[in-house]
């Protein structure tokens, strides 16, 4: 009985020492003990925060991205450096304000912000009648009627949409294409509701777009509430009119850069697993979800990765991008740099939804690499970040398409995201330091499970 019973133990230790998964399981187990105990990606996150917003050009910006590049030394990546990028430089400016008047009713005051990329308006700012749209082909429809007017794009999220990236999507375009339109019809002025399913009224910022011919006009986001209203008095009467006055105003592009560490491959150092974040933000709130999450997420998974004293196969590499929000050259400067001493990118993860809870992965792929990668999920249960599904990726990798193996997303449970997204609600105690680790213990896996697998 005793000879059976050893017998078992070595045979036991034998599938053990052979069984990738149980390596990676522990591995993950490690990770997820050092990781929620001393909560860095949430430490990381509080540093990169503190200077305040970050918007490309910006001096905040700047100091950022030195914090940041030390951060990386930090973590322990065998090299950092940055590489250059020339980014957009619009500046807010101190005044955004917003009048309604109507017959017959007491003036009240909208709670507005302008879009990035908005012009300004002169010193008196500019006062004209409202006509209410709720689509661009509405705007389109009005022809000679919106000249002199300000045209306000008033379609909601759509709140039966299970998945909120799926409801900004179905409304976004009123904000990225809206006051372009209204421009180019000889409207004054464009008002757009936030890009929110909340229900309180702080506006919520974002991109909006010029063509080089078309003259930027003021453009600015309204509040849900204030949207709200002003929608219930146009129903109620034809003569609305609004004052707004923006000094925001556009200057020469500036130079930045994005920040690079990597921990070097054993074998195949050649090969590269790349983990990508955007260090840039919106100048409301301090861009914490959105997204020093992400960052933070990036240099916790590198930090952990040389906690745990592994030796990956590939390169991961960490990219924080610069000018996500409001142009991408981060993004399209690292895909169209030079070829890297030969490299080849196998995989480029991006973490760009927030802080929240982790779910799982999104997987851009061919079949049987993605089928690859879902054999993976038993590894993630021990954290519940087991769903691997099809469709992932993000702003700055995806100019990497045609070059890379796959794209990867990591996906969280977004329901709060856009009650955060651009506004002045994304700050740092909306993020939960537990949420947050997880996300950065589910990149260090996935980064080092790609690196010692390959695809």
């Amino acid at each position: 009985m005793k000879v059976i019973i050893v017998a078992v133990i070595m045979l036991a230790g034998v599938a053990f020492a052979g069984d990738p998964g149980t390596e990676y399981k522990n591995l993950i187990l490690k990770m997820s003990g050092e990781g929620l105990s001393s909560l860095g990606a949430f430490k990381t996150l509080s540093g990169i925060t503190a200077g305040g917003p970050r918007l490309s050009g910006s001096e905040k910006s700047a100091a950022a991205l030195t914090w940041l590049r030390q951060a990386l030394v930090e973590c322990g990546c065998d090299s950092v450096w940055t590489e250059p990028v020339m980014v957009p430089h619009w500046v807010r400016g101190r005044v955004e304000r917003a009048r309604v008047m109507a017959p017959g009713k007491k003036p009240f005051a909208l709670s507005i912000c302008a879009l990035g990329g908005s012009g300004g308006t002169s010193a008196g700012g500019i006062t004209a009648d409202v006509i209410e749209v709720h689509s661009l082909d509405e705007a389109k429809a009005l022809g000679a009627a919106a000249r002199g007017k300000i045209i306000f794009y008033n379609r909601p999220m759509d709140p039966t949409k299970f998945s909120p990236g799926e409801a900004y999507g179905s409304a976004v375009d009123q904000r990225g294409s809206g006051a372009n339109i209204a421009s180019k019809l000889g409207a004054v002025g464009a008002l757009v509701r936030s890009m929110t399913m909340s229900t309180d009224d702080v506006p919520h910022t974002g991109s909006t777009h010029f063509d080089d011919s078309t003259k930027p006009i003021p453009a600015a986001a309204l509040g849900i509430q204030s949207a709200d209203k002003l929608g219930a008095l146009l129903h109620a009467s034809q003569h609305v009119r609004v004052s707004m006055r923006l000094d925001c105003r556009t200057l020469p592009d500036a130079e930045s850069a994005n920040v690079i560490g990597e921990i070097r491959g054993a074998e195949f150092p050649h090969e590269i697993i790349l983990l990508g974040a955007h260090t840039d933000s919106w100048d409301k709130g301090v861009g914490a979800h959105d997204d020093a999450a992400g960052c933070a997420h990036v240099i916790e998974a590198l930090r952990l990765l040389k906690h745990a004293e592994v030796h990956p196969k590939r390169t991961i590499r960490a990219v924080l991008f610069i000018n996500e929000e409001n142009g991408l050259k981060g993004g399209l400067a690292y895909a169209a740099a030079p070829p890297r001493a030969g490299e080849r990118h196998i995989a480029a993860v991006e973490t760009d939804a927030g802080g929240f809870s982790p779910r799982g992965f999104g997987v851009s792929t061919d079949s049987l690499s993605f089928e690859k990668m879902k054999s993976w999920s038993s590894i993630f249960e021990p954290i519940g970040v087991d769903r691997i599904r099809k469709g992932g990726g993000g702003a700055d990798i995806s100019p990497l398409r045609d070059k890379c193996k796959a794209m990867v997303g990591l996906n969280v449970d977004g329901q709060k995201y856009f009650d955060y997204h651009h506004s002045a609600n994304d700050t740092v105690d909306k993020v939960h330091p537990r949420e947050l680790e997880l996300g950065a213990i589910a990149i260090a896996e996935i980064a080092y499970v790609l690196a010692q697998e390959g695809l």
